[in-house]
């Protein structure tokens, strides 16, 4: 297939020493490349190196100060900065925020612990690492990576304590079902930002992540069977104590005040089905609301099914639900339901800024006309969309760390080479999960998430590097794998 044709050239820029094509794809290599060595090199913040780039390419392409920024009157045109950043975060900013919130009342209620003892339990000592595995991948729905961490650290260390077997054979069942959930699966800032860019129900990427990634994250299980076996970690000692600690505190504090506003009251644990019911309820509302289009006719009954769907009805429902059935029903206070929901959505803010750079640079590429043309290059190449998406998503991860950034910024990338071809939803959701198990692939020393696994549960640089980085290289090439097979029959 010949290279579509870029837009007309505009005045000034790198176009004007290298004109056409070839300069367009000059300025998408430098400025992919400058991203890099922002993000690597000079420590930027992702969101200000993503806005810098975007404003270099913009520039260097040949787009006026009006075009990118708009004027200082205000008139009705509309910048790309703002298209991009609005265009982006009216899609995804409710959802990541009832997601962040949905999350932050299981953790404070001790539902972690509650769905965790319960599957240990269930499983029994040998069984053990699969119920950690199962315990990350349930709770890593609706909470983030580092978050999961945070709560779960200690149930793997007293799991790994009580064995006496390495740490790596409990962690890295539940690491890689944290990160599948984060990379494949929506409320998660990733899934999320490509399914607003590629206007794909949520539905079926719920579907499609869960389809490719369930069988990757049992791929994954098993290097972690391995390796765990082969290299033994000590419980860090310093956490152990940490923990001793920290419960005496707690303990120390409710025989104080009874367990006052101010904290989230634990006296009585939850059930193991509420935690279910909070977390599968806006997954299952959503589901049915992407499929009810397809299953039944125009109706009353299929519009009430589509409106609890939305993905914002559903994820409120489910909030709601959180705060009657593990904060209000177990005597929580309105103060401590304010609390808690307040605190955790301080962190979002950084993704969310993110993640709206994300769609700047997808704008200002597809604006410029570098996203064309670069869509005529990978056409050129042969290669269906589905592999080049996975490539461009690895190369970005492996280079700069973040997961989200190499989402959002291989979504816009590649979104030229989806627009008007008519691809079907399931079709789009696969290119989306592609992207998702190549944003993953050989978590290493750029990546915040490897530092946190190693220092939260007391592993080597090198031993990191030998578990850590392989199980998130054998969670991506599986979730791809299984994401082309099923491309070449939907």
């Amino acid at each position: 297939m010949a290279p579509a044709a870029p837009p007309p050239p505009h005045s000034g820029g790198l176009l004007a020493l290298i004109p056409g094509t070839p300069g367009l794809l000059t300025v998408a290599a430098l400025g992919i490349a400058l991203l890099l060595v922002l993000i690597t090199k000079a420590r930027l913040q992702p969101f200000v190196a993503l806005l810098v780039v975007s404003l270099a390419v913009g520039l260097a392409a040949g787009l006026s100060v009006t075009e990118l920024l708009g004027t200082v009157q205000k008139s009705d045109a509309v910048s790309l900065v703002e298209t991009g950043m609005g265009g982006i975060l009216g899609h995804i900013a409710l959802i990541i925020g009832l997601g962040t919130l949905l999350g932050a009342i299981l953790e404070a209620s001790g539902g972690a612990e509650v769905l965790s003892s319960r599957l240990l339990r269930r499983f029994g000592e040998r069984r053990a690492p699969l119920a950690m595995g199962l315990t990350g991948l349930l709770f890593g729905i609706p909470v983030f990576f580092d978050v999961g961490i945070f709560v779960l650290a200690p149930l793997v260390h007293a799991a790994a304590k009580r064995s006496g077997a390495s740490l790596l054979l409990y962690c890295m069942p539940l690491l890689a079902g944290l990160s599948m959930t984060h990379a494949f699966l929506p409320p998660h800032p990733g899934p999320v930002a490509a399914a607003g860019l590629f206007k794909v129900d949520l539905g079926w990427v719920i579907l499609m992540g869960a389809v490719c990634g369930l069988p990757a994250v049992l791929a994954a299980w098993g290097y972690a069977a391995w390796i765990g076996r082969r290299l033994f970690v000590p419980v860090p000692q310093d956490m152990l104590a940490a923990a001793e600690e920290a419960r005496a505190a707690v303990a120390a504090e409710k025989a104080a005040d009874g367990g006052a506003d101010g904290g989230a009251p634990r006296e009585e644990p939850v059930s193991l089905a509420t935690v279910l019911t909070v977390i599968g309820t806006p997954l299952l509302l959503i589901l049915l609301a992407t499929f009810s289009s397809i299953a039944l006719a125009p109706s009353a009954g299929r519009s009430v099914i589509e409106f609890a769907g939305h993905p914002f009805v559903a994820l409120t429902i489910a909030l709601l639900l959180a705060y009657y059935l593990l904060g209000v029903r177990r005597g929580w206070s309105r103060t401590s339901l304010e609390a808690v929901s307040t605190a955790s959505l301080k962190p979002v803010g950084n993704i969310l800024l993110v993640v709206g750079a994300g769609g700047v640079f997808g704008a200002v590429l597809k604006g410029s006309g570098v996203a064309t043309a670069l869509s005529g290059v990978f056409q050129g190449l042969g290669l269906p969309v589905i592999v080049l998406a996975y490539l461009l998503a690895l190369v970005l991860r492996v280079a700069q760390g973040s997961a989200t950034v190499a989402i959002v910024t291989t979504a816009g990338i590649v979104l030229p080479l989806v627009e008007g071809r008519g691809m079907p939803q399931a079709s789009l959701a696969l290119v989306i999960t592609a992207i998702s198990a190549g944003s993953v692939f050989a978590s290493h020393v750029n990546d915040g998430g490897f530092w946190m696994v190693a220092k939260y549960f007391g592993i080597s640089e090198r031993d990191t590097l030998a578990s850590w980085t392989v199980l998130e290289s054998v969670l991506s090439l599986a979730g791809f794998a299984v994401a082309a097979l099923v491309s070449l029959v939907v």
